[in-house]
């Protein structure tokens, strides 16, 4: 904004009481009119001001002080205007309509959702379509723990699983429905349905679950019976993840017997909906496959008695399956102890004593422990890279191991499996391609191998990988063998 003009002297015409500089033209003057106080001839005031600039005559330049002249100016004015004073009047701020924060309140929400389930009745075909169209009005996302509290249990819950008695409740929910497989079906596909259709529910379900576990005490068993067999069809059909199931390790559940017998409606009905198989991925998918013992307190965390209590639920493909995991990790622990033993060079006694104390402890096979012994032995060396000097490598080394492997090949079938075992090392190692033959021989002089499991294993017990390599190698042998086996009959013949 310009400057106003000014009267006569330091006086502003137009506003009394402003003093302000009188700037002295050069070349030129400019005239201000008589409206804005000027007398309109040269004997009168002039200011400088831009707008009213003299013309230059022909030829003249352009004053380079002009611009300069008018910035001091205007800086003096408004240097000598008089400053404000603050005041402590308050400022009212108006808050954007998209800052505005709507106050949350569940119980209305609950009153909405609770009034249109009522109206539609035990019918869950209408209970999944109210829901699915009431998601454009009700603000689902905020409100999710209230919606899943009143589906599951007819209202929200307090602490504990108690519900409040001066608030609403329903009977379209599952607690109040009928305590059977198919009726906990139909509930699981109104859900199903409601996080199809609002795909952010899913991380709210979950959460949803999680705390229902927890809440089991607060629960009467018909109750926890319903939500077991409804979490086990959602874990089924993959509406759920296994990980919720984290909650039943709760110390107090344990320690009351809870979470065991929720466990067992829960996999009744998951196995129920698909096989043991699909089970126990899921469950090694969030590293829960060797955790069921933990369903039961410490005092009672023993194979026999998960077996005797899920078998006599009618779950002995669950007793099996903890069984077989139980077995593969003693397997696993005794493959890391006989590392440790031969790294160390423990004697060969003390090590088998050892791995016949595990067999016998953990009811593991001489056919599993004559695997687990090869492996150890062939894990505790780098091998030579070069393939004409791994193969006196692999017998010096296999020589040394040949009283131990002896030990556990007592049965024609550890012969077979032992012989398995070097086929498939052979073949997956390339280097030890053509010392298949040679560890064979070694292992027959040593006795640790006989005739008839080497003879088996070339007529029909052997595998695909590398058999017609392997089957070359070991021809003359076998043929040997045989006209040994030969001889040695008719020796027997000729002495009767």
């Amino acid at each position: 904004m310009r400057p106003p003009p000014f009267g006569r002297g330091s006086q502003n015409g137009l506003f009394p009481g402003f003093s302000l500089p009188v700037c002295a033209p050069a070349r030129g003057i400019a005239r201000f009119p008589r409206r804005l106080g000027g007398g309109g001839d040269s004997r009168r005031d002039y200011r400088l001001r831009p707008p009213f600039r003299p013309p230059r005559a022909a030829g003249e330049a352009r004053a380079p002080w002009t611009f300069l002249s008018c910035l001091k100016s205007r800086v003096s004015f408004m240097n000598n205007q008089k400053q404000q004073k603050p005041t402590l009047s308050g400022q009212r701020f108006k808050t954007r309509k998209r800052d505005e924060k709507e106050r949350f309140d569940p119980t209305q929400f609950q009153d909405c959702i609770i009034q249109g389930l009522n109206e539609t009745g035990s019918d869950l075909e209408a209970v999944a379509k109210f829901l699915d169209a009431s998601g454009a009005k009700l603000d689902y996302r905020r409100y999710a723990e209230t919606l899943f509290d009143i589906l599951v249990a007819g209202g929200m819950l307090a602490p504990g699983g108690t519900l409040a008695d001066d608030m609403m409740h329903t009977d379209v929910c599952v607690f109040a429905a009928q305590e059977d497989l198919e009726t906990m079906q139909a509930f699981a596909q109104v859900f199903n349905k409601l996080i199809r259709r609002y795909k952010y529910l899913e991380k709210g379900f979950e959460d949803e679950v999680k705390k229902l576990l927890l809440f089991l005490k607060g629960f009467s068993e018909s109750e926890r019976n319903k939500l077991a067999m409804l979490t086990g069809i959602l874990l089924a059909n993959g509406t759920l993840n296994a990980s919720i199931l984290n909650s039943l390790y709760n110390e107090n559940l344990v320690k009351e017997g809870v979470s065991a017998a929720f466990a067992v409606k829960l996999f009744k009905s998951w196995i129920n909906e698909k096989d043991i198989n699909a089970v126990a991925a899921s469950l090694r998918k969030v590293n829960m496959d060797n955790r069921l013992m933990e369903l039961f307190p410490a005092n009672k965390q023993s194979l026999e008695h998960f077996t005797k209590y899920f078998t006599d639920a009618g779950l002995k493909e669950l007793s099996e399956y903890v069984r077989n995991q139980q077995s593969i990790g003693a397997r696993k622990e005794l493959q890391k102890e006989l590392q440790e033993q031969m790294s160390r060079g423990d004697p060969f006694k003390d090590i088998i004593l050892y791995v016949k104390e595990e067999m016998k402890k953990n009811n593991i096979s001489e056919q599993t422990v004559i695997g687990i012994i090869w492996s150890s032995v062939m894990s505790t060396v780098e091998w030579n890279k070069k393939e004409e000097l791994v193969a006196e490598q692999a017998i010096k080394h296999l020589k040394q191991y040949s009283p131990l492997l002896a030990a556990f090949t007592t049965q024609g079938q550890s012969e077979l499996t032992l012989l398995l075992k070097i086929q498939e090392y052979c073949y997956d190692n390339i280097h030890f391609m053509k010392a298949f033959q040679k560890i064979v021989v070694l292992f027959y002089k040593a006795e640790v191998l006989s005739e008839e499991p080497i003879l088996k294993w070339y007529k029909d017990a052997h595998v695909a990988k590398g058999k017609s390599v392997f089957l070359e190698q070991m021809k003359k042998f076998v043929e040997w063998l045989k006209n040994a086996e030969e001889e040695s009959e008719s020796e027997t013949e000729e002495g009767d």
